[in-house]
């Protein structure tokens, strides 16, 4: 059990996830991975201890963690851009990277600085407060669209990020949002999550009633990011989420597509500051449902099953919950 520094709270984990970055961290692709390491980043449980100088919270709250904490003086920081701190990876500049460059929550216990943490609003069980990072990486990446209300919505990829980023969509007021995935039995799970689920090569603007306004993608492979490119409407939007590491390069797009086509190509990386909590208030008001996606229950200490179960997808697994 870590004591917890000052500006930190140490946090009893009750529900925790893992996560295909995960399966990065352990191939090495995150160099700022120290190893050993306890990884975990998507987790919710309840405040056993404060360290010193926290104020605003109380030993027994229920929190959510985000999991990207700046060191809060540089530039990057001062903007709110957390994910995009020029201190990455330096703890003893205040940086705190949860579950890649620190401990995580595949744990008993974990000690988080207190920026991380978000007070779960009271309709929200454990369970559903593990989404407070998902649902603020979704909500930001709608909110990089600028996502205007009776816009047409695309979302390519059918995993925990993708179909969040279809309900957000739909409860900012889109018009219509088609989910495009390729797993057929994860497919049948997303059903609320969108008007329309779709394969990549069905007629997406058909079903949308014309092209999309605004695509995002979240699947992480280049084939994807290529189809969500040549997918927007002339004058649209397109944000690319998905590939978070290294090795993934875009071919086959026609330059000529984007400049003639007067795109705006964004990345989107993670999730700013203090997003998570209004993403939080989206789930606690119902607008978005996060539920269906837990597919699979275990106890921390059945690990090994779970972390197969997760990597083979079996049984459609979408997120595999562990409660320590």
């Amino acid at each position: 059990m870590p004591s917890p520094a000052a500006g930190q709270v140490l946090v009893r984990v009750r529900s925790t996830t893992v996560c295909g970055t995960d399966r990065k961290i352990f191939a090495g692709q995150f160099p700022g991975t120290p190893f050993p390491h306890i990884p975990g980043h998507e987790f919710a449980g309840s405040i056993a201890a404060l360290g010193a100088g926290v104020d605003g919270l109380a030993a027994g709250d229920a929190v959510g963690v985000e999991v990207h904490a700046g060191c809060g003086r540089c530039a990057r920081c001062l903007e709110g851009l957390y994910q995009l701190c020029e201190n990455y990876g330096r703890l003893e500049a205040g940086h705190a990277h949860i579950g890649f460059t620190t401990p995580g929550g595949l744990a008993q216990y974990v000690a988080v600085p207190t920026k991380a943490v978000h007070r779960l609003p009271r309709e929200l069980d454990f369970d559903q407060g593990a989404f407070c990072d998902n649902i603020g990486i979704a909500l930001y990446a709608v909110e990089r669209g600028r996502l205007a209300a009776g816009e047409r919505v695309a979302v390519i990829g059918s995993g925990a990020f993708g179909a969040l980023a279809a309900s957000v969509a739909r409860a900012l007021g889109a018009a219509r949002v088609a989910l495009v995935g390729t797993r057929v039995e994860r497919m049948r799970r997303l059903s609320s999550f969108a008007d329309v689920l779709l394969e990549p090569g069905d007629d997406v603007p058909l079903a949308l009633g014309g092209p999309p306004d605004l695509v995002i993608e979240f699947a992480g492979t280049a084939e994807a990011a290529r189809q969500a490119i040549l997918m927007a409407r002339r004058g649209g939007r397109v944000v690319l989420a998905g590939s978070t590491g290294p090795g993934r390069e875009l071919s086959g797009v026609d330059l000529g597509t984007i400049v003639r086509g007067h795109l705006d190509i964004l990345g989107s990386l993670a999730n700013p500051r203090g997003i998570s909590r209004r993403g939080l208030e989206l789930l606690a008001r119902g607008v978005v449902d996060a539920r269906p996606l837990i597919t699979h229950h275990f106890s921390l200490g059945d690990f090994a099953t779970a972390w197969q179960t997760f990597v083979e997808r079996r049984d459609g697994a979408i997120r595999v919950m562990l409660h320590p």
